[in-house]
């Protein structure tokens, strides 16, 4: 990584606190300068108009969210050719290791997580922030080839349906009632709750 990429991702990360704290009214470049800790300036020296500052946010959080994904040995590019079959206990990993990543994105990663829904939110406003959708693009090409090989008799409609469900228990657990009647994130209960509802689903897609 050139000194340019470190320091853009320094403020990217500071713009992802702001996000999660204040939402799209709080990021300035002032305020990321201080939250950064850098000279005033620095911010519009990188990245001059709120544009660039928001276009940095939404590769720095797809740059974060594909290094969770590696870490729990999950794919993070769609698939170049189908893979092998998968067993019932194929399924059972996966849906643990989705729920590791899920569980992480509410505890450690709970700011980005804040972050990514305001800037999906601001994208509604501004076509030309939609990139940041295209993560989710890969990842329902990811979902039906794992459904796929697993048996789903409609994996591309069905891979579709997967994300947006685990994506809504993302979002239930992080600011819906499901905060209020969850187990804790970050506890061996949460994990245990959140692999049992991906399971459910996995087999109901698959069975």
């Amino acid at each position: 990584m050139t000194a340019r990429a470190k320091r853009v991702a320094v403020l990217a990360d500071a713009a992802i606190a702001l996000l999660a704290e204040s939402g799209m009214r709080g990021l300035t470049h002032r305020a990321v300068d201080a939250r950064a800790g850098m000279p005033a300036g620095t911010t519009s020296a990188y990245l001059r108009t709120r544009q660039a500052l928001i276009e940095a946010v939404v590769q720095r959080l797809a740059d974060l969210d594909r290094a969770d994904l590696t870490g729990h040995e999950l794919p993070t590019s769609p698939p170049a050719a189908p893979g092998p079959p998968l067993s019932p206990a194929d399924l059972d990993r996966l849906a643990a290791g989705i729920a590791a990543v899920l569980d992480h994105w509410l505890t450690a990663g709970r700011d980005r997580t804040l972050a990514r829904y305001a800037c999906l939110l601001e994208a509604v406003h501004r076509p030309q922030l939609r990139t940041i959708l295209e993560h989710g693009v890969v990842l329902r090409a990811q979902a039906e080839d794992l459904l796929a090989r697993a048996g789903a008799p409609d994996p591309r409609r069905q891979g579709h349906q997967f994300v947006a469900y685990v994506d809504g228990l993302l979002f239930d657990r992080l600011v819906g009632a499901g905060a209020l009647s969850a187990p804790p994130p970050g506890t061996p209960a949460s994990h245990a709750d959140l692999t049992a509802a991906v399971r459910d689903l996995l087999r109901a897609l698959t069975g």
